[in-house]
């Protein structure tokens, strides 16, 4: 018995919109389970795993950060990427943790940008057990 409204959205689509059991979401502080009758919230995502469960399937997720908003049985997801896990590219991740270890900088706005890359690379690669 499906009790909650799921969308997942990017800036290019709208990738998941379907009545779930239940979804755990990836937060800056750790994870979050929803269910049906959840207390409104909003939050920021950290780059990770969302977990679906719907009828004793499940589905997978990478989400690269973003927002989450429950409300009214409802949970919105607003990410600038989601991929399903076979999606993911674990040579482009590791590339991209290459890439972006090696480059130095002092300078803090680009130090946030590597960080937020690294933790999308890692996150991705942890996902596709790569």
């Amino acid at each position: 018995m499906a009790g909650i409204q799921l969308s997942i959205v990017t800036p290019e689509r709208t990738t998941f919109d379907e009545s779930v059991d239940g979804v755990v979401v990836p937060m800056l502080d750790g994870e979050a389970g929803i269910l049906a009758g959840h207390a409104p919230v909003i939050g920021r995502l950290a780059p990770g795993e969302v977990r679906i469960q719907t009828s004793g399937r499940s589905q997978r997720f990478f989400v690269d950060g973003g927002f989450v908003q429950v409300a009214d049985n409802r949970v919105s997801i607003l990410t600038g990427r989601a991929l399903t896990i076979d999606q993911i590219n674990v040579a482009e991740a590791h590339k991209v943790l290459e890439n972006t270890r090696i480059s130095a900088t002092d300078k803090p706005e680009i130090i946030e940008i590597k960080t937020k890359a690294l933790d999308s690379a890692r996150a991705q690669i942890r996902l596709a057990g790569g």
